[in-house]
């Protein structure tokens, strides 16, 4: 059984007409999820609103004070930017909340045996918000949330993997020097932001795997089974925290990486295997990125399954 955690505020939260992170990302997944052999494998609960003092595991009381005031002005439908990306409407701070809560509460639950595998459906996204500030649609960092909050209940080993086509500068800026913890990034480059190329990787706590545009399905296989798979064995986590972007599918407006549902059905089922091998089967999936509504709803239904959908 695999526990959903997402929330009606994620669903309004609305940055604006024509923006790639819309509410229609979420719809998409929704829908996807309810194929008859996906649902029964499926409980859904909603996401409890996350606090500050879980915000301030990863960020600055700065940061976090700069989004209250700017959500303090949004009045009656308006919108503030934090950034030129990353708008703010009347119902984003609660979205982003409840992603924070959706992540920490999974930690909760896979840490007490409740559960072996959540997946937290909640926008905004979050991996590239720093310690400092919001940037790239994304407010507030919850997988980097997740990995502090792990450490407090106890687990001495924490992985975070992101396949995002994006890299995770905010994480890997959250992560970089913490004991306990690893980041290990595959993602086009060069490409937005322009971090994540290999100089910046630290043993046994940064990895960068950077990959042209066109990397196939093969190519991408092959390189994370030859370089990632033993960067993972070599730390042996205790959890395995996932940041789940889905556009590096080859229809994928915002990247230029070649892969399709067989290579998320393919990453689902690698990393539940080391989830098994090393973290007693724990592994919490936090969505990131996915801009092509066609192809998100199946992708994501393609990495819970760990089966592509036919063709």
């Amino acid at each position: 059984m695999i526990l959903i955690y997402s929330h009606d505020s994620c669903l309004q939260h609305d940055p604006g007409p024509k923006h790639p992170e819309n509410p229609g990302r979420l719809h998409s997944i929704i829908d996807a999820l309810q194929a008859p052999a996906l649902r029964p494998q499926l409980r859904w609960l909603q996401a409890p609103r996350g606090s500050e003092a879980q915000v301030l595991l990863a960020h600055t009381q700065e940061h976090l004070d700069v989004v209250l005031d700017l959500d303090s002005n949004v009045l009656d439908g308006s919108r503030r930017a934090l950034d030129p990306d990353t708008i703010l409407s009347d119902s984003t701070l609660d979205a982003a909340l409840r992603a924070v809560g959706a992540a920490c509460e999974g930690v909760n639950d896979l840490v007490s045996g409740l559960a072996t595998e959540v997946f937290c459906l909640t926008r905004p996204p979050g991996h590239h918000a720093t310690p400092t500030r919001a940037m790239g649609f994304c407010v507030f960092n919850p997988v980097a949330i997740a990995a502090f909050q792990a450490q407090r209940k106890g687990v001495q080993r924490v992985a975070v993997v992101d396949f995002d086509v994006h890299h995770g500068n905010g994480t890997q800026d959250c992560l970089s020097g913490k004991n306990g913890l690893l980041y290990v990034s595959t993602h086009q480059s060069p490409h937005y932001p322009g971090t994540g190329l290999a100089h910046e990787n630290r043993p046994g706590n940064i990895f960068n795997l950077p990959l042209p545009a066109g990397t196939t399905d093969a190519s991408y296989r092959a390189r994370f089974t030859a370089e990632v798979l033993p960067v993972l064995d070599a730390f042996r986590p205790q959890l395995l925290l996932v940041s789940a972007g889905f556009d590096a599918h080859r229809d994928d407006p915002l990247g230029g990486l070649c892969l399709d549902e067989s290579t998320y059905a393919w990453l689902g089922a690698t990393l539940r295997a080391i989830a098994q091998q090393h973290c007693q089967g724990r592994l919490l999936s936090v969505l990131e990125g996915g801009y092509n509504l066609s192809a998100l709803g199946p992708s994501v239904a393609a990495y819970l399954s760990g089966q592509a959908p036919a063709r």
